[in-house]
């Protein structure tokens, strides 16, 4: 399922650090510009992708790798670059930081990858963000929500500080979205008690975090709390804690392979509430594997249902047409945006050098990309002193019928 282009391989040592900057595969320098049009060569210009392609996590990694896919195919198809031929370099990470960490040096040592959309998990990000930094490469997460991987440990605080400034991303953070879930919870669903759990990592503990938070601070009372490891299959006392809790909902910080059972063999026990979760949990896979149980039970996601944005049209037509695995629906308009923004980047940087890409092209990309100012499919694509977009949308969801059904979209304004 990866898709591999020939690649040249090249890498610098210096002072003990990886440091590569000439990017791209040029067949023909002497041939101006590079462009194709009468027959002149072209350079070939690689984004890497990294994501969970198998095992835990993969319906949605997926969903990125194709996602970019698109936005590559697309960008080659209408020439948007002169001179230039994009292909993708997809890396599995398995959800893993470490192979994470791994795939991020293997993809700065490539001379032909200009940048790298990915990952999906925010505790894979925090792995790859200083390899990355190095080696003066963009990436740019089309799901990472953690609020710490652009404003620094201390944003909760006030004290917000990059701490990677060749780090972006297209999805809004979950300061944004952990406190959209609490309001909803308590102003729309009107429940008064909840039960909290994470999964240890990253990402679910600080989004079960802030959701704990607003909760309480807007008057609702946490009945429970408690922590499941990823991979976890049997939830038998977790869910004897629930049932003995009394809570009317239950709140998940973590991703779908875990939620999915939590709320099966929590309705089994005769526990009829509605589980919540946010956009890790927001996956066609969790309904597929909960069945009847997943009715009625919720999720947020980043941006507005992308099925109703008139952009994303030929965008979901391409990814349904192609056969494409995975699950387009949480992440793929934001990868395709992605690549897009690097894309555009390349020209913008190209442009400034007479059409040909410069031997510094990677560190150059990071000012291009910084600047970034178009619609894309999934909304407008622009990011802030910090790297976060500025597309602060969220919508909830709640399983109806056996499908996802958006119930309210807007932005968080506490």
């Amino acid at each position: 399922m990866r898709h591999r282009s020939l690649l040249i391989l090249t890498s610098v040592l210096a002072t003990g650090a990886l440091t590569l900057t000439a990017c791209g595969s040029r067949s023909d320098d002497s041939k101006k510009g590079g462009d194709n049009s009468s027959g002149g060569s072209k350079t070939t210009v690689v984004i890497g992708v990294d994501a969970p392609l198998t095992g835990a996590n993969s319906a949605t990694g997926l969903g990125i790798q194709y996602g970019v896919q698109i936005a590559v195919d697309d960008a080659n198809a209408k020439n948007l670059v002169p001179g230039v031929t994009f292909k993708v370099k997809a890396l599995d990470d398995k959800a893993q930081p470490a192979t994470g960490q791994t795939n991020a040096t293997a993809l700065v040592q490539e001379s032909d990858v200009i940048a790298a959309v990915g990952p999906l998990n925010s505790g894979v990000a925090q792995s790859m963000q200083q390899v990355f930094e190095s080696a003066k490469m963009v990436e740019i997460s089309p799901s990472n929500t953690n609020p710490a991987l652009t404003q620094g440990k201390d944003w909760a605080t006030g004290t917000k500080t990059r701490p990677f400034t060749t780090y972006f991303r297209t999805a809004t953070t979950d300061a944004n979205q952990g406190n959209f879930a609490a309001d909803y919870a308590v102003n729309t669903l009107k429940k008064k008690s909840a039960f909290v759990v994470d999964d240890k990592q990253t990402y679910g503990a600080g989004l079960a975090g802030i959701f704990q938070g607003k909760f309480k601070s807007l008057g609702g009372k946490i009945a429970g709390t408690d922590h499941v490891n990823t991979g976890d299959t049997d939830f038998s006392a977790l869910v004897t804690k629930i049932k003995n809790s009394h809570a009317d909902m239950v709140y998940y910080g973590g991703q779908y392979d875990e939620s999915e059972l939590v709320t099966k063999q929590l309705k089994a026990a005769g526990v009829h509430i509605p589980l919540m979760g946010g956009d890790g949990m927001y996956s066609d896979t969790y309904i597929k594997t909960a069945g009847q149980a997943a009715e009625g039970d919720l999720a947020t996601s980043v941006g507005v249902p992308v099925e109703t944005l008139p952009a994303a049209k030929t965008f979901i037509d391409t990814y349904k047409s192609k056969g494409y695995p995975g699950d387009y629906g949480t992440y793929g308009g934001y990868s395709y945006d992605a690549a897009t923004a690097i894309i555009k980047a390349v020209k913008t940087v190209m442009d400034a050098n007479g059409g040909k890409l410069p031997s510094d092209a990677r560190a150059k990309l990071v000012d291009a990309v910084q600047k970034t100012d178009f619609d894309g499919i999934a909304g407008h694509v622009s990011f802030d002193q910090y790297g976060d977009t500025t597309n602060k949308q969220l919508t909830v969801y709640q399983v109806k019928g056996g499908k996802w059904t958006a119930v309210k979209t807007g932005v968080y304004n506490g």
